[in-house]
Formats: structure tokens, C-alpha cells, sequence
């Protein structure tokens, strides 16, 4: 009488290969059966995948049939994140500006001569690019508009404000130039830049050269910066 009732006071796991396991079964989830050896009740929890689980037979006496929909959701394809192809990605380089603009003897003996300023001609700069795309191709080259307003020369105690517009082109790597006007204290001019740009740890490091020539003379300027925006 004792031997039937310790029997009965066991779960039957059934597996789908025909072995049965003597368990007491403390878990079922969506993809796992979760069990304890009936004869280690105190040991570890052992899982075994749902879709190798034909039946368990409880020790009440009812029984549970798995069926397909385990197995099904065993060998559901797992989802992995689409990784975009560098040539379609698409850089965002607005942000913070900071570099060196170096005027050529002429422009600077101009400014002195218009607005009374002894300025040496290497100035630092400090600013922001802002940037609107225009258009993007599949091949990740975008059009570009870039607002890029500077203050120079605040080492030297001087506000030699200048503002430029550009339009252009970047590639999904970073290269980029462009053309548009520029408006600095030396008058109206045309200015032309070109770049390419530098990523580390997720953050972008864009770099750009231009020259603003003029009837003045021409002022070139290296300018660095960053952002940490994605793709």
C-alpha cells in the first residue's frame, strides 16, 4: 500500500524519444519544463525544452499532452536586428565648431585699414553647424544645406563675427564639400570647404577646410568638432 501510494505521488514526464523521467514538475512556460528529480527533491531545478516533452503525467492522475504549438515555438526564427549597410547610412554632423582661421596679409592690412583693428592673422574661431539634408540617395549621399555662423579673434580681445551658407554633398563615409556665401567684417565673399569626418566609441569627429577668397585677400580656416548622434 505504501509502495502505490509513493507511486501515485510522483509526476511521469514522458519525453517524445519514449523515456520517462520520475519528476515533480514545479514549472511550464511558454518554451520550457521546469523539474525537479523526484528522487532529489531538495537538488537543483533541471529544464528541458517543451518541444521534447510529449506528456506528464501528474500525480492526481491527469494527464497533459504538449503539442505542436511548443515545438513550433522552439524553432521559431530568432530575431536579428538589421544591421544598414554603411554605403546607406547617413550622417548628422551638426554641432559645436572650433578651430583656426589664418588671413593672408592683404585681408588683414584691409581690415585694419576699414575698421581701425590691429588684429594678428592667425585667429581662433568658435561657433555651431547647423545642417538641413535635402535629399538622400540609396547609396547614402546627401545633399546638404549648412548654416555655419563663427566669432574669431576673442584670444586677441576682438568680435570678428562671419556667417557662411553652404551647399554640398556627403558621402556615407564622411567626405563632404560644398560652396555658398560667406558675410565677415571683410565684406561679402564666396567661401569653399571641404571634410571628411572620424568616429570613435560612437562619437563623430568631423573636420573641415575652407577658404574664403576675396578682392581683399582670402582667410582659410580649419575647423573640428563633434556630436554623438546616430546614423
Amino acid at each position: 500500500m505504501c509502495a502505490f501510494m509513493l507511486c501515485q505521488a510522483q509526476d511521469i514526464l514522458v519525453k517524445r524519444n519514449g523515456d520517462e523521467l520520475q519528476v515533480k514538475v514545479q514549472e511550464i512556460t511558454p518554451l520550457l519544463v521546469k523539474y525537479k528529480r523526484f528522487d532529489n527533491l531538495e537538488g537543483p531545478m533541471i529544464s528541458v525544452s517543451k518541444a521534447e516533452v510529449f506528456m506528464i503525467r501528474y500525480e492526481n492522475g491527469t494527464k497533459e499532452v504538449l503539442n505542436e504549438a511548443a515545438r513550433s515555438a522552439a524553432n521559431a526564427p530568432v530575431y536579428q536586428p538589421v544591421q544598414v549597410p554603411q554605403e546607406q547610412q547617413v550622417l548628422k554632423l551638426s554641432g559645436p565648431r572650433v578651430g583656426f582661421t589664418v588671413l593672408s596679409e592683404r585681408y588683414a592690412d584691409n581690415i585694419i585699414e576699414e575698421f581701425g583693428r590691429d588684429i594678428n592673422p592667425f585667429i581662433t574661431q568658435f561657433g555651431w553647424q547647423f545642417e538641413t539634408r535635402i535629399f538622400t540617395l540609396d547609396s547614402g549621399m546627401s545633399g546638404l544645406f549648412e548654416f555655419v555662423p563663427l566669432v574669431g579673434g576673442l584670444e586677441q580681445g576682438k568680435f570678428l563675427p562671419s556667417v557662411s551658407g553652404l551647399i554640398g554633398l556627403r558621402t556615407a563615409k564622411g567626405f563632404e564639400f560644398g560652396v555658398g556665401p560667406n558675410v565677415s567684417l571683410g565684406g561679402a565673399g564666396l567661401v569653399m570647404a571641404i571634410g571628411t569626418n572620424f568616429q570613435s566609441q560612437g562619437i563623430n569627429f568631423p573636420v573641415n577646410l575652407a577658404v574664403a577668397p576675396s578682392k581683399d585677400g582670402a582667410r582659410f580656416s580649419l575647423l573640428f568638432g563633434f556630436n554623438a548622434r546616430k546614423y
